[in-house]
Formats: structure tokens, C-alpha cells, sequence
């Protein structure tokens, strides 16, 4: 509703007639008090002009109005300590499990089973992010990964030991990652905020890539293997701090159907069922995966082919971090010079193009080239900005938490198995064929993609289309 303007009331005089003085015995009603400091209506008129109203600070605008929001910052901090403190300790965790048996194929593992477990934790514990208060999912989240990371510690831990509490933290990062993702659309709502929070979060991830494992470098040059670990477990714990006493607790977005482990097995599996079973949720989805699936070639194969053309070894840590460089720039123009109606706009031509850049490879370019084709490659990924506001418009609330879980486990996954197929292929075939394949093969995916999410946009199919078997509540809000 539009403000009511403060000389609403006035009424026009006919022009030309004078204003005739109120007579002497007739006592004008005095102004109402929250009109007091308005001319009174019959006075007689004055030289100066309409006051004009009191200009306003304008309110802040893009980034800098996510983070006037005080639980956001909460947030932000805890995002950024705990990720810190995950990527110091795979790397320092991947050095102690070598000096522990020598074994390169083990040390590999380790960060293997950083990604594999995600598709089980995202798929069988999902309900978890819509069953209970998302600030307590947070919380106990994180103080479970400090309790494994502590674990790792006891130098009386075998090396399966520590594998397997790899593997458990691995699979409570996407409930942790998904309810986080549900809850920012309780503190900043389900528009523009929402998508430039969740912006400053990848923009963050990417950043910590680069800047964890030179911090981790660092540490290991001055402390154990288990002493670089140590740090991860006091990130963790300032984590659930902050998320503990920097959000509001808000209650839990879908009823418990019953209680026990099987209950809840239950709601997570039914949960994927219905966000995969609608059509519309389904291509989001993947449109989200396939693209990052075939992305991941040039970084998987990055040392190979530094090898191949001859480069120098300080090229290996150009190769790795061009495509991050890319992706945080785009995402940072795109966020702030571009309004939500452009970013919509440009999410399908950019998420159908994006992997074209990687098609350079095929000319088995040298080190400057490769470099600028990571960089755009890198920068095709900001269409997910907009591809953000889509997601949550097109997912019910009660599902929010387990459909951003099983998103996360997903994602996660599919990079790995895009790494693990990379590497495969370039057994039998030349590095750079394999990366300009990807860039193919990925872009064929994304077109078919792009086509089924305009096919699947709100007023372009029926109802019964868009649940494609999935129940009613699905698609009708």
C-alpha cells in the first residue's frame, strides 16, 4: 500500500476567488497532534514553497544488504572458520595417513572419501534438516565433527580409524550444508537476500580452496601432521558457537511422522522420492550437477597435462586455481551490477555455453591459453545465482531442508564421479582429448537441460505434468 502523503487532505481552491477570512466567533478545530507541524489549511498563503520530506540514509543495497542482516554475519563467521578448518585438515590428514604407511594409493583415498559418503548422508539422513529446529541441526552437526576430528588426534587410532571418521564427517557435511541452506531463507527470506547470501557462501567455498591449502601448507611446515589437525576441531567448535548463540531458534519446518531411526529413514527417503519425482525440482536439480559433473576435468587432470606440455611445476598451482579465480570474479559482478530480472535472464545462455571454453583443449593449448580457457570456464558457473532464486521458488517449504541436502549430497557426488571418470579416460586417450570431450559431452547434457527446464517453467505444462508421480502437495504451494 503506498504511504499516504502528508497533504493528502487539502482540497483545491477555484482559481481566482480570494479566500474569505473565517468569522471572528468560529473557533477552528485544532490540528489533530500528529498533524501539528502542518500548515493549518486556512492560514493565510506564504512565500515559501511545499516542504519537501526528510531525505532517508539510503538502505544498503547488494552485498552489503546481506550483511547488515546480524544473523547472517553469524553465519558468514561460522561458514567461513569451520571450512578453513575442513580443508587444513584433509590436507594435514591426508600427509599423516602417508607418513602412517607410506602408501600413495591410501593418502589418495583420503580425499576421495571426502566427497563419497556425501550421497549417503544426503540421501538417508536428509529428514534430519526439515524433522528438527535447524539451529540444533547446526549445532549438533558441528560438535559431532569436532568430537571425530578429536578422535583423530589419539595417536592410538589406527589408520581405518581414521578413514572411517573421514568417512563419517563427510556424511554429516550435506545435513549440515542443506539445513544451513534451508535456514537462510528464514533469516534472509526467499528473495534477492536469499540468493546473494547463499552467493557470499560460494564466493567463500572458492576462496577457502585457495586459501586453505596454502594455510594448511604453512602449518605443516611448523606443526605435526595431528597438530595442523588440532585446529580443525577448534574451528568446528567456534562454529557451534556462533551458530548457537548468533541465530534466532526458530521451530523445525515439517511434523514428525513418528520416532526412531526408521522413522526418520523414512522421511528422508520419501523426502527424495517426492523432490526427484517432480519434474520441474528434477531439472533444476540436475542442471545444478551435469554441468559441475564435466567441469571438474581440466582440475582432475591438471598435473598430467602440466606434464604433457612441459610446464614448469609452479604451473600445476596456476591450473588449479584458474578456474576458482574465474568463478569468484563472475560471481562478484554478477551479484552486485546485475539486478535479479538480468540474473534470471542469463541463467540458460550461460548455464548452455559455460563448458564451451574447455573445447580450447583440443588444440592442446600451452599454459597461458589453458589458463584463460579455466578462467572462463570458471565464470560460466555464476549462472547458478539466478538458478538459486528458481530452486526455492520451485521446492514446498516442508521439503526445503531435505531437498537442499539431497542438492548438496548430489553435487558433491557427481564432482567426484566426474573426476573418477576423467581419470579413467585418460588411461586410453591423450589428456587434452579428454578435457575437450568433457567440454562436448557436457555442453550436448546442458542443452537437453536448458530445453527441459524451459518446457518445465511455471505456465508451460499441467499440473499432472509437473508432478510427473509425485504427490499433489509438490507442486501446489
Amino acid at each position: 500500500m503506498a504511504p499516504v502523503s502528508p497533504h493528502a487532505d487539502r482540497q483545491p481552491r477555484p482559481g481566482g476567488h480570494p479566500r474569505t477570512p473565517p468569522a471572528p466567533a468560529a473557533q477552528s478545530p485544532a490540528p489533530p497532534p500528529e498533524r501539528a507541524a502542518l500548515p493549518d489549511p486556512g492560514s493565510a498563503p506564504t512565500l515559501r514553497g511545499p516542504v519537501a520530506p526528510k531525505s532517508e540514509p539510503a538502505a544498503p543495497r547488494g552485498y552489503r544488504a546481506v550483511f547488515a542482516v546480524a544473523e547472517f554475519r553469524a553465519v558468514f563467521a561460522a561458514h567461513l572458520l569451520s571450512l578453513l578448518g575442513v580443508v587444513v585438515s584433509e590436507l594435514a590428514l591426508t600427509v599423516l595417513v602417508y607418513d602412517l604407511t607410506g602408501s600413495p594409493l591410501l593418502s589418495a583415498l583420503t580425499f576421495a572419501l571426502g566427497l563419497l559418503p556425501y550421497i549417503v548422508g544426503g540421501t538417508l539422513f536428509a529428514g534430519v534438516a526439515d524433522r528438527y529446529p535447524a539451529r540444533r541441526v547446526l549445532v549438533v552437526c558441528d560438535l559431532l565433527c569436532a568430537a571425530c576430528v578429536a578422535v583423530m588426534l589419539v595417536p592410538a587410532t589406527p589408520v581405518a580409524g581414521l578413514l572411517a571418521l573421514r568417512c563419517l564427517v563427510a556424511a554429516i557435511a550435506p545435513v549440515f550444508t542443506g539445513t544451513r541452506m534451508a535456514a537462510l531463507t528464514d533469516i534472509l527470506g526467499e528473495g534477492d537476500l536469499y540468493v546473494l547470501g547463499r552467493s557470499l557462501l560460494r564466493i567463500v567455498s572458492q576462496s577457502a580452496m585457495l586459501i586453505g591449502f596454502g594455510t594448511g601448507g604453512v602449518l605443516l611446515t611448523v606443526l605435526s601432521p595431528r597438530g595442523a589437525i588440532t585446529v580443525t576441531v577448534v574451528t568446528f567448535l567456534c562454529s557451534a558457537v556462533l551458530l548457537r548463540f548468533g541465530t534466532q531458534d526458530r521451530p523445525a519446518r515439517a511434523t514428525a511422522t513418528g520416532e526412531g531411526g526408521g522413522a526418520l529413514l523414512k522421511e528422508s527417503l520419501s523426502g527424495a522420492r517426492l523432490v526427484l519425482g517432480d519434474r520441474r525440482i528434477r531439472a533444476l536439480m540436475l542442471l545444478f550437477w551435469l554441468p559441475a559433473m564435466f567441469v571438474v576435468a581440466p582440475e582432475a587432470l591438471a598435473a598430467p597435462y602440466a606434464d604433457a606440455i612441459g610446464a614448469p611445476p609452479a604451473a600445476l598451482g596456476l591450473l588449479l586455481c584458474a578456474m576458482a579465480v574465474g568463478h569468484i570474479g563472475a560471481e562478484l559482478f554478477v551479484g552486485s551490477a546485475l539486478s535479479p530480472r538480468n540474473r534470471s535472464r542469463i541463467v540458460l545462455p550461460v548455464a548452455a555455453v559455460g563448458l564451451l571454453p574447455l573445447l580450447v583443449y583440443a588444440a592442446r593449448p600451452g599454459l597461458p591459453l589453458a589458463l584463460a580457457a579455466l578462467a572462463l570456464a570458471g565464470a560460466g558457473a555464476a549462472y547458478v545465482i539466478g538458478l538459486d532464486q528458481w530452486f526455492v521458488d520451485a521446492v514446498p517449504q516442508e521439503l526445503r531442508g531435505r531437498a537442499m541436502t539431497l542438492l548438496t549430497a548430489g553435487l558433491m557426488t557427481v564432482q567426484g564421479l566426474g573426476m573418477a571418470l576423467a581419470g579413467l579416460a585418460a588411461e586410453f586417450f591423450p589428456v587434452h582429448q579428454v578435457v575437450a570431450g568433457s567440454g562436448i559431452i557436457g555442453t550436448v547434457c546442458a542443452l537437453l537441460l536448458v530445453a527441459e527446464v524451459r518446457r518445465t517453467a511455471p505456465g508451460q505444462m499441467s499440473d499432472t505434468e509437473g508432478r510427473d508421480g509425485a504427490d499433489r502437495h509438490v507442486t501446489s504451494r
